[in-house]
């Protein structure tokens, strides 16, 4: 990484007083997130006590204090139980955590149409809340996948891009992983010109990820806990479901759904700004 302070004295602060401090603040950004407390291989990155995460030569992991940092540093509200995985180059990166919801029945059906519409109506009714306390505004543009569900694995994915306010593009995709006491939410942040190659990187990482003996979606017994919704709420982030048929969907998109979506998506833009591809930083 370049010295900031040496480049500013070379092309002259009067001529770049503004350009010089921002560029000043995303380098020390940028080393304070390559500073934090990443855990490398061989170590297994422990998600809670519910499930863990493999690592190799090329990811690295962070723990809940860790991620906690990891967020703040990124522009969002300090938040307990998230974990994070990303390449040693920071390419990419996803986010987890756990929702101790019960069993999630894999039965329904799902129409990407309607769930489109929750998510959109959602992302409206957001933006006020999320401009009042000057946090980046996203708008919902599209599926990049549209959600499917594989009974094998007892994963549910989907992919959305999302626009900042002065027309950049961002691509957050999303993995619930079914377990027996609920379900794990893991959110790839990427940039959307490799969105392709990062997924296939991302679902490559998660061969490494397994529920803790006891905590499988295969091992369900006869009086356990089951959630109250099913994988089409998942999408929509939860109570949203239930709430849509209500008309109560109002009343709570400020406390779910979108709010993890477009604030991860965040994440991406600045993350694509610090630190960027190798190749385009050649370019």
């Amino acid at each position: 990484m370049f010295n900031l302070r040496t480049l500013c004295t070379a092309i002259g602060l009067s001529l770049f007083s503004t350009i010089c401090p921002a560029l000043a603040q995303d380098n020390q950004l940028a080393t304070e997130i390559a500073n934090l407390p990443w855990q490398s291989y061989p170590t297994v990155g422990a998600i809670g006590s519910t499930a863990q995460v493999a690592l190799t030569n090329d990811l690295q992991f962070l723990a809940a204090s860790g991620s906690r940092r990891f967020l703040e540093l990124n522009g969002n509200p300090p938040r307990d139980g998230n974990y994070t995985l990303a390449p040693r180059s920071l390419d990419w990166f996803a986010v987890f955590t756990f929702e101790p919801i019960g069993y999630v029945k894999d039965d329904e059906r799902l129409d990407p149409d309607e769930l489109l519409r929750i998510l959109r109506e959602q992302n409206a009714a957001g933006a006020a809340e999320r401009r009042r306390l000057q946090i980046p505004v996203l708008t919902l543009d599209g599926w990049v996948a549209p959600p499917h569900y594989d009974a094998e694995t007892h994963r549910l994915e989907w992919g959305v891009r999302l626009k900042t306010d002065d027309g950049q593009t961002v691509s957050n995709y999303t993995v619930r992983l079914l377990g027996r006491a609920g379900v794990m939410n893991a959110v790839l942040v990427s940039d959307p010109q490799n969105l392709s190659d990062d997924i296939a990187q991302f679902k490559d990482a998660l061969r490494g990820f397994a529920f803790v003996p006891g905590q499988k979606y295969a091992e369900f017994r006869q009086g356990d806990h089951v959630a109250e919704y099913g994988l089409a709420a998942l999408v929509v982030g939860g109570a949203a479901a239930a709430a849509s048929k209500s008309g109560a969907l109002k009343g709570l998109v400020k406390l779910i759904g979108v709010a993890v979506l477009g604030g991860l998506g965040a994440i991406g833009a600045l993350f694509r700004r610090l630190f960027g591809r190798k190749d385009s930083q050649a370019a």
